[in-house]
């Protein structure tokens, strides 16, 4: 039977989507877990899993378009089968149309039936119990809040079914939130009972997503107690330590503690499912560097793992046809004729748009500029890199000088609240990378607390898998002062828009070659130009002119940076 799909909810601020690329075309046979096409959203462009398995008989959104969410996305279904039917109704009607006959059965059956009145009733009673406690060795798992911004997510795959065995620390399934597509561990052992939430659909944080517990256990009234909108029981802490106990005692042989690995002398950690594939391809887990919490090793580190010979190799033939595409669609435009190429704008540059629109017409802004004497930085920095497997730029240097010039001066590490405003005593910079759909702003978190050294391994990772779209919802997050470099592109000056909630930003500029005056002769130096946007609402002239003498100290004087 045909099913129709709809343009999914990729995030939970997402109201259109537009189609990047279609991966497959009509009349493809399409198997369940098939990419069906790219979906840019207004974060990110992220592929689109086919939850079903069949022939793709109509595409009801081209390559380019955008369209809101749950419009008809494709119906694939038999081949040959006659979807006309489906076509007429269009894609709004058809996903109601799987949902209206169950609210349809429980309405008569609770209105107008005596019986079946007094069977509701019946289970009513059942259910009241689960939102107070649970079943001997039962708990229930709700959606998880994978990130600050994060109000629902989306199931994007499940890697365990419903009776299947779940050991504590066992990938239970791929949740997406606005940002990204994350693993979901399981902190429970037992057997998963029930699944609250089926693949492609989305659903609030802290509803049900799956109940474990001993094999064989009714968990029927907990899920008819959720369904009809009751809040996630919370064990007591007792009924926790007894659902613990009981899951491991039915399991005991199966049971196994998050994964780690020792290996030349270090600890790597690595969740179940990433350490089968990574066995599976005969990949050496001591080479991947994990992008979960604390470095942990997830499934698409391992998936998207190049040891580097072989990604060095493979870096000209990934870009050599992005350069014949580019050549292939470039438009002839005869001399004398006017021509006007129309570009969509992606999810990503709309919400860039917005909030910079957002920024710029309610922070007052202000700029201060000054020049740097980059001659002992430039020294300073040879030096360093000198050293074996050492690797600084001059961009992890004004980072650093950046830190700990906000450590002196907190005012300009702030945020402004209507009521109050916040000061903030750790330091977080966030460092703009220009990515292809627009820009992200990854986070150097406690940047005052790292070294040069590791602020430079730091802001590589960050950056290159910014670029590859591989950076979690949280590295994104709680930044409390920005730094922006356009020095590489030979610019010597700007200014930028303040990332809010950040009270300033720093705009740093090329080093140039010039004449300047020192102990009275003119000598060449090399300058580097700095301009630092602030909100006045938080940061005054004076202070931040001061943060700015702090800062060119430091930078001035690169040794006082290494104390």
């Amino acid at each position: 039977m045909a099913t129709v799909i709809t343009m999914p909810r990729l995030s939970d601020t997402m109201t259109e989507g537009t189609v990047a690329t279609w991966l497959k075309k009509v009349g493809d046979k399409i198997s369940e877990g098939d990419i069906l096409a790219e979906i840019e959203t207004d974060k990110a462009t992220m592929e689109f899993e086919s939850f079903n398995s069949g022939t793709l008989l109509h595409i009801g959104i081209q390559a380019g378009e955008t369209a809101p969410v749950d419009a008809m996305l494709a119906i694939i279904g038999n081949e040959g089968e006659d979807i006309s039917a489906l076509l007429a109704g269009g894609g709004a009607s058809a996903a109601p149309k799987t949902e209206e006959p169950k609210k349809e059965e429980a309405k008569p059956e609770a209105e107008s039936k005596p019986a079946a009145e007094a069977k509701s009733d019946d289970k009513k009673e059942d259910a009241k119990p689960a939102s107070t406690s649970l079943p001997a060795g039962v708990t229930v798992v709700t959606m998880p809040r994978l990130s600050d911004t994060m109000t629902d997510g989306t199931v994007a795959t499940w890697l365990k079914k419903v009776g299947d065995k779940v050991s504590e620390g066992d990938i239970l399934a791929e949740i997406e939130t606005d940002k990204a597509t994350m693993e979901f561990e399981s902190f429970q052992a037992g057997t998963l009972l029930f699944v609250g939430v089926k693949e492609g659909e989305t659903a609030p944080v802290d509803s049900l997503l799956a109940v474990i517990g001993p094999e064989g256990t009714d968990v029927s009234g907990v899920a008819e107690n959720f369904k009809k909108g009751g809040a996630a029981p919370a064990p007591t802490a007792d009924k926790q330590e007894e659902a613990k106990t009981e899951s491991k005692a039915d399991s005991s042989e199966k049971t196994e503690a998050p994964v780690e690995v020792v290996s030349d002398g270090r600890r790597i950690f690595i969740s179940p499912l990433a350490k089968k594939i990574a066995e599976e391809k005969g990949i050496n887990i001591a080479q991947v560097k994990g992008s979960g919490e604390n470095g942990r090793i997830v499934k698409a580190d391992i998936e998207n793992f190049q040891p580097a010979a072989q990604a060095t190799q493979a870096q000209p033939q990934a870009e050599a046809p992005k350069a014949e595409a580019t050549a292939a669609v470039k438009p002839f435009v005869p001399a004398g004729e006017t021509y006007t190429e129309e570009i969509k704008n992606s999810q990503m540059r709309k919400t860039i748009a917005r909030r910079l629109s957002e920024s710029k017409f309610t922070a007052p802004h202000y700029y201060l500029t000054i020049e740097l004497d980059m001659d002992n930085a430039i020294a300073a920095r040879n030096q360093i890199n000198g050293l074996p497997d050492t690797k600084v730029s001059f961009n992890d240097m004004v980072i650093k000088a950046c830190a700990m010039a906000l450590k002196k001066h907190p005012k300009v590490n702030s945020q402004w609240k209507d009521d109050v405003t916040l000061i903030h005593h750790h330091v977080n910079i966030g460092v703009a990378v220009a990515v292809e759909d627009g820009l992200l702003v990854p986070v150097l978190k406690f940047a005052d607390q790292q070294t040069l050294t590791q602020i430079g391994a730091n802001v590589k990772d960050v950056a290159g898998r910014a670029k590859n779209k591989k950076l979690q919802p949280a590295e994104m997050e709680g930044s409390t002062f920005t730094v922006s470099n356009l020095g590489m592109f030979g610019i010597s000056e700007f200014t930028s828009i303040i990332n809010q909630p950040n009270s300033a930003i720093l705009s740093v500029g090329a080093i140039k070659e010039q004449p300047v005056v020192k102990n009275g002769q003119i000598v060449v130096g090399n300058i580097m130009k700095v301009t630092l946007a602030c909100d006045h609402r938080t940061v005054d002239g004076a202070t931040g002119a001061q943060f700015l003498q702090t800062l060119k100290q430091f930078i001035e004087n690169p040794v006082t940076m290494l104390a």
